[in-house]
């Protein structure tokens, strides 16, 4: 099978074809990778062969591939995707961007909750596969087995985002923001006798000091966090608060009956988003029938037991990321009431959250085309 692949440099796309290599994707495909900036280039090392790059924008080569998998943003999207299906291209289109994510032609993919609804429309002739919201994602990688069975009657998520999330810029930047409250600071952290308030005096005055770096977030990461995250909407929520509900709807086939709703918050960690959640259950069901139902959610799905140690050790970003694990931990019984329960969950954004759900839809297409 001949498939494009564009945006394979930047984050998304390097873990994308990072984790086809560590599962042997490449073998039986000839990829085709597009550049925006450097046609004619040297192709990436994936074990198979490939020809220089194409330039991303030459409809006529991609028109010529019967799948493209991009990870390069919504604004190619915006202007690609239309172009190519304008000129008849019956291809299958597989993206990252939230572009097309609303449209009612398309499905949105994370296959170990939604598999059903990706084979039934590549059966009914649906061409656009697009990459869910990752938080999104890794909600419903963490609670999905209780929304399948009917137990939730509304949820909220408050979110723990971490700066890549946002971009390699502003990854970049936390890190920057971090060296530079370390260096500023140095002499007084160096010395064991220094008060505690002069140290924290330093620090607060270096966020709001002319050289801190804030380009890329506009306002202090590191030592702080950012309680909004995109654009904000009528409602009052931002456009990724607003995203939780309309996209696990759209993922689960759900009764717009179940709101899920949040606060979603920019944080200090650099990779992994980290939420608590309350889930109101339909009714007063038993702690460990809750548990059992959120292990089976998929093979991934890893139940953390409520205690100190165990949490600390393996419920954190520093213990997820870089695994497909989605760890769920701090389940337990609310005092708002009997149906009330809340939890703690933890997944690696550019895995189950941006990645992976496209590699395993492209290994989807690979299996309905025989």
């Amino acid at each position: 099978m001949r498939v494009g692949f564009v945006g394979w440099r930047g984050m998304v796309g390097s873990v994308l074809l990072d984790r086809m290599t560590d599962e042997g994707d490449w073998a039986g495909l000839e990829p085709v990778f597009f550049s925006t900036s450097n046609a004619g280039g040297a192709p990436p090392e994936v074990g198979v062969p490939a020809p220089p790059l194409a330039d991303a924008h030459d409809l006529d080569a991609l028109a010529a591939l019967p799948v493209i998998v991009t990870c390069q943003g919504g604004d190619y999207t915006k202007a690609v995707h239309p172009a190519l299906r304008a000129r008849g291209w019956q291809g299958i289109w597989i993206d990252a961007a939230s572009a097309l994510r609303m449209q009612p032609d398309a499905v949105l993919v994370l296959d170990p909750i939604n598999r059903g609804a990706i084979d039934a429309g590549l059966r009914s002739g649906v061409r656009d596969f697009i990459g869910a919201n990752c938080t999104v994602s890794l909600m419903l990688m963490a609670f999905g087995g209780l929304f399948r069975r009917g137990w939730v009657q509304w949820m909220t998520s408050m979110t723990y985002q971490a700066a890549s999330g946002a971009g390699a810029a502003n990854m970049r930047e936390l890190v920057a923001q971090m060296r530079w409250l370390g260096e500023h600071s140095a002499d007084l952290l160096d010395d064991p006798s220094s008060a505690i308030l002069d140290l924290e005096r330093r620090v607060r005055r270096g966020m709001h000091s002319d050289g801190f770096p804030t380009d890329a977030f506009g306002a202090p990461l590191a030592g702080s966090l950012l309680p909004w995250i995109d654009v904000g909407m009528p409602g009052g929520e931002t456009r990724e608060e607003w995203k939780g509900d309309v996209e696990s709807h759209k993922i689960l086939g759900m009764d717009a009956k179940v709101p899920v709703d949040g606060i979603c918050v920019r944080v200090g960690a650099l990779r992994c988003h980290s939420q608590a959640v309350t889930l109101c259950l339909t009714s007063d069901l038993p702690l460990a029938d809750i548990e059992a139902a959120i292990a089976e959610t998929s093979p991934w799905t890893r139940l953390v037991p409520n205690d100190k140690a165990t949490t600390i050790d393996r419920l954190t970003p520093a213990a997820v990321t870089g695994t497909l694990d989605i760890a769920v931990g701090r389940v337990r019984k609310l005092k708002t009431g009997p149906t009330h329960v809340g939890a703690f969950t933890v997944g690696d954004q550019l895995l189950w959250g941006a990645a992976e759900p496209l590699r395993r839809m492209l290994a989807i297409v690979r299996e309905h085309q025989g």
